[in-house]
């Protein structure tokens, strides 16, 4: 993989499991960010764009029921539905990954894992949002494109009719009109 412009997000309490996956992915990613909560979660995905998110379940000590994971969960798919997440826990069980899978989670590991299994998921996930975003960025083309052909038509192909329904200059028209070879 080419770690060009690729960032991984780690949120992680433990500082000694933080630790240990930087080592894991930091040969595959330009950027490994770090946090010990879902606190400051949204200031740093509006900050950075990440290719995954590796995501603990639990952040309050003594709890096990990856209440605070899901959330984090919940608030990652909120802010960016084509963002993949893997999660992770030591205290998972069958019923709490197939929750999380049905809440959007991309793939979910148990801790202590096994470095080739959590790069490969990690990996593959980001991959995942990549292949969506560009699929999505793809369907945004296709669709300006039909549109333009559509005001194009019904104002029998006068540019400046079909720029003033869409919204546009002329000359954004004409760019516009280059780029999709109408």
């Amino acid at each position: 993989m080419n770690t060009v412009n690729t960032a991984i997000l780690v949120i992680e309490d433990d500082v000694d499991v933080q630790r240990a996956a930087r080592l894991v992915v930091q040969n595959h990613f330009h950027k490994v960010e770090e946090l010990i909560s879902i606190d400051k979660l949204e200031q740093v995905l509006t900050c950075t764009t990440f290719d995954v998110v590796l995501l603990d379940m639990n952040f309050v000590v003594g709890e096990r029921s990856g209440r605070a994971g899901l959330d984090g969960l919940a608030k990652i798919r909120a802010f960016d539905h084509t963002l993949g997440v893997v999660l992770m826990t030591a205290y998972g069980g069958v019923s709490l990954a197939v929750d999380a899978l049905k809440r959007g989670a991309a793939d979910f590991i148990l801790k202590p894992w096994h470095n080739d299994k959590l790069l490969a998921a990690v990996l593959v996930v980001a991959e995942m949002t990549r292949s969506q975003r560009a699929a999505e960025t793809l369907d945004l083309d296709v669709l300006e494109r039909s549109t333009i052909q559509r005001a194009l038509t019904q104002f029998g192909g006068n540019i400046s009719d079909a720029a003033a329904a869409l919204g546009l200059s002329r000359a954004a028209l004409y760019r516009r009109i280059s780029k999709y070879e109408l």
